[in-house]
């Protein structure tokens, strides 16, 4: 993880009890050593911290500020999904200690390890110049990583415990409807429209995996030649469900060149992936069916409901930014943001991307 920058105003923590409780449970920090404690300015959900002490580090997550909604943010589950999960997929960050003392930073969190890498976002790090080849290079990487994802057999693990395949999806876009209108804070027609459609053509899921479904480039890091990934990383929202689910939620961050401004803009920079070289949204689908071997036909219903989904995330966020919750102000024109979703999930029903 990379973009670290002082601890943001009304995000801090405890440096005395944190450091309290680091030097109580890892050995290799000693009673001299003083806590450093930096945010990592990615990320619009979760809170994440670098934390050292001497020559240790590491990571620690916890929720956000203010009231939470139910089942989310769950720092136990996305422990437990670590801890299962990187023995089998080692570019997932191993978890160190989970806590529910809410004493110590004001909620439950646990604390990982620091992975290293280069971080891809907005543009390519100093010193790497932008070639068609190696935006080809970097979107197979990505698709043959997510093809990995949903090749590990979880089966007889604790991460079979959470698996629920019969109704995933029809579970998945209740749920989602339910979290927009629990958020909602100005009329946009074109909802009812959309979420009528999604009730009424939601496609048979074919199998289950594994699924991280946050799959983008910022939450990644790569290998200084970016021949390999070295850290994958949020995985609050991975579950055992339907992979073109996965797939989906992928390509509704994958913005490309002849996308409309207002949806590569909506964050501010466009991402990386609508420069010269990088797949199209068609092309990484494709290349993930090939190397998969899924059948693709219905992948126009994933990504539809993707954009919708990303459409409630960031209504959730911009709820919270509207009630006061939080005062980060990349969160103040969300509501913008959440509208194009909507009209773009709206024409994006009858293709594929």
């Amino acid at each position: 993880m990379d973009h670290i920058i002082p601890v943001r105003t009304g995000e801090e923590l405890d440096h005395i009890r944190l450091a309290g409780f680091l030097k109580q449970t890892f050995s290799e920090i000693y009673e001299t050593d003083s806590l450093v404690i930096k945010q990592f300015g990615t990320g619009a959900s979760n809170l994440t911290y670098l934390v050292k002490m001497g020559e240790w580090e590491a990571v620690l997550r916890r929720p956000p500020h203010g009231p939470i909604a139910p089942k989310a943010h769950d720092m136990k589950r996305e422990y437990s999904i670590l801890s299962t999960l990187n023995p089998m997929y080692p570019i997932a960050p191993k978890p160190f200690v989970y806590s529910e003392d809410e004493q110590i930073v004001g909620s439950p969190f646990f604390i990982m390890e620091r992975k290293h890498g280069l971080l891809l976002d907005t543009d390519f790090p100093k010193g790497i110049v932008a070639r068609k080849e190696l935006g080809a290079q970097l979107s197979m990487k990505m698709v043959d990583t997510l093809v990995k994802l949903h090749q590990v057999n979880y089966k007889g693990t604790p991460l079979e415990e959470m698996s629920n395949p019969e109704g995933f999806l029809e579970r998945q876009v209740y749920g989602w409807i339910k979290r927009y209108h629990r958020a909602k804070t100005d009329e946009i027609k074109e909802v009812d429209e959309l979420t009528n459609w999604l009730l009424a053509t939601i496609p048979k899921s074919k199998d289950t995996t594994v699924i991280h479904y946050d799959y983008k480039f910022n939450n990644m890091l790569f290998s200084d030649d970016l021949k390999e990934v070295t850290g994958l990383f949020d995985w609050e929202m991975a579950t055992i469900g339907d992979p073109l689910a996965d797939v989906g939620a992928a390509m509704s961050y994958w913005c490309q060149e002849d996308d409309p401004d207002l949806l590569k803009f909506g964050l501010g920079k466009p991402p990386l992936t609508v420069k010269a070289g990088f797949f199209t949204r068609n092309d990484f689908i494709q290349q993930y069916a090939i190397k998969s071997g899924r059948d693709v036909s219905t992948i126009h219903y994933y990504v539809t409901f993707a954009y919708f989904k990303l459409a409630v995330i960031c209504q959730q966020i911009y709820y919270r930014y509207k009630n006061g919750q939080t005062n980060d102000p990349r969160f103040s024109q969300f509501d913008t943001y959440v509208k194009t979703l909507i009209c773009h999930a709206l024409n994006t029903r009858e293709t594929d991307s």
